[in-house]
């Protein structure tokens, strides 16, 4: 496929946007899974290479210090945008090309990829601090006011706090994940802003809660399963994650 065809599948001209977004019933997460799997199942050496590279990409990037890391995580929704530009490609009948894998970094929209990954970085430290730091105020007021011949009940005290402030995170987090879930589709195959992105994936991700726990189950199982082999069977998992999230995507904010 040519650079000019990879283009045209990012586009995304022939979606109609969708909004409000739709609801779906409970067992739309098993349809998302069935068809994301039509499309990994279409090129899954591709899959595969794709995921290697990536997983390579981040071991090298880990090699740098702070600044490797921060920058892989900020540019991951541009790679992100990639894969959903290679499941297009294959909706539509083509094939997935290697220049998939880094077609959002040739878009118009790559600033916009780059925003969305700066503020969910910014907005992930943001509850990690506040929670952690929560939890160390609570563990040092255990230690200093607790009674010193009794260690185990400032021990189980801190658990506790350590415990609170682990769902407190889970519970800021889910809404952040909630917001950034469709967002790279939406930036790079429906051309919304950055904002606009995870407002639309916020209400369209909780507009399909239910869906999205069968999902969730589901791949779930799946998951396990893709560990026994030694782990081998993420390989397809994490394809299978992309590409169901591609469908979910087509179904709660496109028109046929």
């Amino acid at each position: 496929m040519s650079t000019n065809a990879v283009q045209q599948a990012a586009a995304g001209d022939d979606f109609t946007l969708v909004q409000p977004s739709r609801t779906h019933a409970a067992g739309a997460g098993v349809t998302w899974i069935s068809e994301g799997w039509k499309l990994f199942a279409k090129a899954p050496l591709m899959w595969i290479v794709a995921l290697i590279i990536l997983f390579v990409m981040a071991i090298i990037a880990s090699f740098i210090p702070i600044i490797g890391s921060i920058a892989f995580q900020i540019v991951n929704p541009v790679f992100a945008a990639g894969m959903f530009v290679a499941c297009r490609a294959l909706e539509k009948g083509g094939e997935f090309e290697l220049e998939h894998v880094f077609a959002g970094f040739r878009s118009p929209r790559l600033m916009s990829l780059v925003i969305l990954g700066a503020i969910f970085l910014v907005a992930w430290l943001a509850i990690v601090v506040v929670c952690m730091g929560a939890f160390g105020l609570s563990v040092g007021a255990a230690m200093l006011t607790g009674d010193p011949n009794n260690v185990m009940e400032t021990v189980l005290a801190s658990s506790l706090m350590f415990v609170i402030g682990l769902l407190v995170m889970l519970l800021l987090l889910v809404p952040l994940l909630a917001a950034y879930w469709f967002a790279p589709a939406l930036i790079m195959l429906s051309g919304l802003t950055p904002t606009a992105a995870m407002k639309e994936s916020f209400f369209g991700s909780f507009r399909n809660f239910i869906p999205f726990i069968v999902w969730g189950l589901v791949m779930f199982v799946l998951l396990i399963a893709a560990v026994i082999p030694f782990g081998l069977g993420m390989l397809v998992w994490v394809p299978l994650s992309i590409t169901s999230t591609y469908t979910s995507y087509r179904a709660i904010f496109t028109e046929p």
